[in-house]
């Protein structure tokens, strides 16, 4: 009896390869579906900030939707109705309307 329960301590394999190989096959997966679309988001996010001008018409992270007025470096001014302007973090524009989709509101 002794020597079987040798046998069976004894037959224990080596992890190999092949054992890894569906983990690295799950890291590639959600590499490609979640990591790599977010940077890209976030590069057109950040460029998209960097190129923000007077007059352009936007969308802040809270929804409201207004007319930049003034540009700074951390700050910016929108005027949201005829002569109600806001400061918001620049951080917080989240897309930028073309032109005249204002008025059409």
């Amino acid at each position: 009896m002794i020597s079987l329960a040798h046998a069976q301590a004894a037959a224990a394999a080596n992890p190999g390869f092949e054992q890894f190989l569906p983990l690295i096959i799950i890291f590639i997966l959600f590499w490609f579906m979640l990591i790599r679309p977010q940077m890209k988001r976030a590069k057109e996010q950040k460029k998209m900030l960097t190129e923000l001008a007077k007059g352009d018409e936007v969308v802040t992270a809270s929804g409201q939707v207004g007319k930049i007025v003034k540009l700074g470096d951390q700050y910016v001014s929108l005027e949201i109705a005829d002569g109600v302007v806001t400061h918001v973090q620049k951080q917080s524009v989240q897309t930028l309307l073309p032109k005249g989709t204002i008025k059409g509101l």
